[in-house]
């Protein structure tokens, strides 16, 4: 079964690298805030060592306890907040963060998910730069020493291959969004936005090199977040995989990162009647015996969004574990299906009365 090590992988791999690697490695402002991209991400500087993930001083690692699944890549996140400067703290959205922020997402597979810390393949890096005008997003693909990465603002696609954590062969062609693939999930109120980094998904503890600490706490202590309150005033999630935690609870958690960035009032599903946020109180609007608003093959001659009790007559994972490119959800992001997602949906709607 697949299951996330992310904090784990990624302190495995800070601690491969010194602490005199860091000092070199000097952030780029003005990059940052240029209305061009820089052709290459070093040209940023927010990494001190491309090949072990070793950020600068100042850009700091984090992890979602529920993240979004894309083609069961391993990710490493980061977050880097200008000198002086604050995010503003959110209960529901994401932080509010200032002009220069960046939000930092590396892609990677390891050759076994057995042994993810060993032969890690890394394909791309994507930043969520926060500029005068807003949010602008840009991918790069790193060539194959590791020694940089290009932008590709018309995407790539790359084979990948791994063994999975049950041992069997598994392989993709991963694609590198293109500039218009990102608007289609990053869109809030009609403007870019970033979906991973609320209070509710980033409060957990997280393995720094230091030793682990709650994200919210250590954020507010390194002076990237103010106005947070202690952890335990502030929302939280399970993660999708604890099977400890109530199955409702679970699949609302995914529902929430995975398919709400679209399936909101103010999101461009909005149209759709299906809101999926994680505090979405109206049963009917979360899909229980909801009525999609246009029939279609999209529908699978299925009629309802959520079919109580009964998850292989539900149109919401009919679509999910699609992989036909009119049918599927998401439409983009994707192009496996996420069977530890299905599973837990699955047992989810048939707990449902």
């Amino acid at each position: 079964m697949f299951r996330r090590v992310l904090s784990v992988l990624a302190a495995a791999l800070l601690s491969m690298t010194t602490i005199a690697a860091v000092a070199r490695a000097e952030i780029n402002d003005a990059a940052l805030l240029a209305a061009r991209p820089a052709k290459l991400l070093s040209e940023y500087g927010l990494f001190s060592d491309y090949a072990n993930q070793m950020p600068a001083e100042g850009v700091v690692p984090y992890a979602l306890i529920t993240p979004l699944f894309t083609d069961y890549a391993h990710k490493f996140r980061f977050v880097y907040v200008p000198k002086g400067e604050h995010a503003t703290y959110d209960a529901k959205e994401v932080m509010n963060f200032p002009v220069g922020s960046v939000l930092v997402k590396t892609f990677a597979y390891p050759a076994d998910f057995r042994a993810p810390e060993k032969d890690i393949r890394i394909i791309e890096t994507r930043l969520l730069i926060r500029q005068e005008k807003g949010w602008n997003a840009w991918a790069y693909v790193y060539d194959e020493e590791l020694k940089d990465a290009v932008l590709k603002v018309a995407g790539k696609t790359l084979p990948v291959e791994w063994t999975d954590e049950a041992g069997n062969a598994r392989s993709t062609n991963y694609v590198v969004p293109n500039k218009n693939q990102c608007k289609g999930c990053h869109t809030y109120n009609k403007e870019f936005s970033p979906i991973g980094p609320k209070a509710r998904n980033l409060n957990m503890d997280y393995k720094y090199p230091a030793g682990s600490e709650n994200q919210l706490a250590h954020w507010s202590r390194v002076g990237v977040l103010e106005g947070a309150p202690a952890p335990a005033d502030a929302p939280r999630v399970p993660d999708f995989l604890d099977a400890s935690a109530p199955v409702d609870a679970r699949a609302r958690a995914y529902l929430d990162v995975n398919c709400a960035h679209c399936h909101r009032l103010e999101g461009p599903a909005s149209t759709s009647g299906l809101f999926l946020t994680w505090d979405e109180a109206n049963k009917t609007q979360w899909g229980y015996k909801k009525r999609p608003v246009a029939a279609g093959r999209g529908s699978g001659g299925l009629d309802y969004d959520i079919m109580p009790g009964k998850p292989d007559q539900s149109i919401l994972v009919y679509r999910l574990q699609s992989l036909d490119p009119g049918v599927m959800m998401p439409e983009v992001g994707r192009t496996m299906v996420h069977e530890e997602g299905i599973a837990l949906l699955k047992e989810w709607i048939a707990s449902i009365e």
